[in-house]
């Protein structure tokens, strides 16, 4: 077995994306006059668009209470904006939950397997039920595994990009999965 520390692997989480409930309902007509650093526009979006700094991320909320938080980087950076949220939410006089369970929904990770890639060779060698691969209308190629039950693009740099995942394990795994089959079929 080929793991990425052999096998020099550059693996980076570049998004987690979160859900969460703040409060029961949440009047976003009345929060964006309290928060003017917001983004409130019903007509072509239905949540009020919450910007933080540190952590760099975006809070997206919606008159239910619920909220998406994108663009963290680790899970503790998602904790942290939540934090951030509910505080602000709470001093523009808003009753929100003490503790809002978070679900993360999606974590969108990059490699570099620093070796170059032929994907044709590698769409014939694992076959066309769990590979998608179109080059004209797409430069990667589309891998869909089971377990972890992730999407991996793999390009011919040798970069690819996972998605999906719940946790960071998950993208590890099928990292090191991928790493096994490319070498036991001589691809890498």
């Amino acid at each position: 077995m080929i793991s990425m520390v052999e096998r020099k692997v550059d693996m980076k989480i570049e998004n987690v994306v979160a859900s969460t409930t703040i409060a029961k309902e949440l009047d976003l007509s009345k929060l964006k006059k309290a928060l003017p650093e917001s983004e409130y526009e019903p007509e072509q979006f239905p949540g009020l668009v919450l910007r933080l700094d540190e952590p760099k991320t975006a809070a997206l909320l919606f008159r239910s209470g619920k909220v998406v938080c994108t663009g963290a980087k680790t899970i503790k950076d998602v904790e942290r904006a939540i934090k951030k949220v509910c505080d602000k939410v709470a001093k523009a006089g808003f009753k929100v939950f003490k503790k809002p369970e978070i679900t993360v929904q999606n974590i969108v990770a990059s490699a570099n397997l620093h070796a170059q890639l032929n994907l044709i060779a590698i769409a014939q060698a694992i076959g066309l039920e769990k590979i998608e691969y179109e080059p004209e209308q797409f430069p990667g190629l589309v891998y869909r595994l089971d377990e972890p039950k992730v999407v991996i693009l793999l390009f011919g740099s040798g970069k690819l990009v996972c998605t999906g995942a719940r946790k960071a394990e998950q993208v590890n795994q099928a990292i090191e999965k991928i790493i096994e089959e490319l070498h036991a079929k001589r691809l890498i």
